[in-house]
């Protein structure tokens, strides 16, 4: 198994700094929270839930269990920085070793950083850092079809469109379709995804 924790992944977004980070879960938790409290209305049809009533876990305690699942190579949690302020979340979980060598990418940033071109960034980041030192072959980002903001994330890159999956993910309280959106290690042809977002943009 490769180990590849805890990492950071950095660069430079015309002008602005996109940074990929752990959580901390004393540090995080004030500016997580008011986060999360002032991007209610803006997340919540997006945000996935539980199927089974019943309490939820504390930030510290998820923050906890994510570290705990990173350190075995099974997700990378981070928290999206932009321009040093917690802005949002970025991971790649399922992670799966063997014959496969895949992960799936999920994320969210503040409403008022969104449209600048910064997810887009933070994803090719990630995919870059999990086709290089991961050394996975496939990342996959799973979309609602309703969700034109993310669509357009996984366009700019390039990601090939693989199909509806049905009542895939339990979001907002029921089961909903989502569209399947994968990149391997072929299709950037030995570029960066970086690159590629940026020949995609223009």
């Amino acid at each position: 198994m490769i180990r590849d924790w805890p990492v950071a992944l950095e660069g430079l977004h015309h002008g602005t700094n996109v940074r990929l980070r752990p959580m901390h879960a004393r540090r995080d938790r004030q500016a997580f929270l008011v986060l999360r409290r002032q991007n209610a209305a803006w997340t919540r049809p997006w945000d996935s839930t539980s199927p089974y009533p019943g309490g939820g876990s504390s930030f510290g305690h998820v923050v906890r269990v994510q570290q705990r699942e990173a350190r075995q190579g099974r997700m990378l949690p981070f928290a999206l920085d932009v321009d040093g302020e917690l802005s949002g979340q970025m991971h790649l979980f399922n992670i799966v070793r063997g014959a496969l060598q895949s992960g799936s990418v999920g994320y969210w940033i503040a409403e008022r950083n969104a449209g600048r071109g910064i997810v887009p960034f933070a994803l090719a980041l990630m995919i870059d850092h999990a086709f290089g030192p991961m050394r996975l072959h496939r990342v996959e980002v799973n979309i609602r079809p309703e969700n034109a903001k993310s669509l357009s994330v996984v366009r700019k890159l390039g990601l090939r469109d693989e199909g509806i999956r049905r009542a895939y993910l339990h979001i907002a309280g029921e089961w909903h379709d989502h569209r399947s959106f994968a990149l391997t290690v072929e299709d950037l042809d030995g570029r960066s995804a970086v690159h590629r977002l940026h020949h995609e943009s223009h």
